[in-house]
């Protein structure tokens, strides 16, 4: 009796895989749930058919529970965009997803990793400070807010 409930309350394991084009709808449900414009399914259709682009995403019983997006150009990529379904957040699936990501741009001959994010954004500069990203430089007034700009922090980690 005691391990069938355990077994009830036990967080399930995501399972981390390559996104693939036909998993666009989906990925643009969840980037469209978690940011302010959210990129549509013929955004995604078209960065997961290019083979620049790097993509993981982690399910939970079939389900989508996040994903991670990356360009890959002359040795450096560039993180699109990472997004974990509200639900899921603070389980530690974006680290899990960040990891296996960044291990997998290395082997693909990546020596440098860029990003930006929203400065007031807590969760994921904590996430990235982390990953051991660092401050690179900064883009005021990038992201619109009704009251004003927020800056775009441009994080940098080596690979390599």
């Amino acid at each position: 009796m005691s391990g069938f409930l355990s077994s009830l309350f036990a967080r399930a394991e995501p399972a981390i895989t390559e996104a693939r084009p036909q998993d666009a709808a989906s990925l643009a449900g969840l980037h469209a749930a978690s940011f302010r414009r959210g990129w549509s399914e013929e955004e995604f259709e078209r960065l997961l058919a290019d083979r620049n682009v790097v993509a993981h995403r982690a399910t939970i019983a079939g389900r989508l529970a996040g994903f991670v997006l990356s360009r890959v150009v002359a040795g450096e990529a560039e993180i699109l965009s990472v997004a974990v379904a509200a639900p899921r957040r603070g389980r530690g699936i974006a680290g899990r997803l960040l990891d296996l990501h960044l291990r997998r741009l290395a082997g693909l001959g990546v020596g440098t990793v860029f990003l930006e994010v929203d400065e007031d954004n807590a969760s994921a500069r904590r996430l990235y400070r982390r990953a051991r990203f660092a401050e690179a430089g900064r883009r005021e007034g990038y992201y619109p807010r009704p009251q004003g700009a927020a800056a775009a922090l441009v994080l940098r980690r080596e690979l390599t």
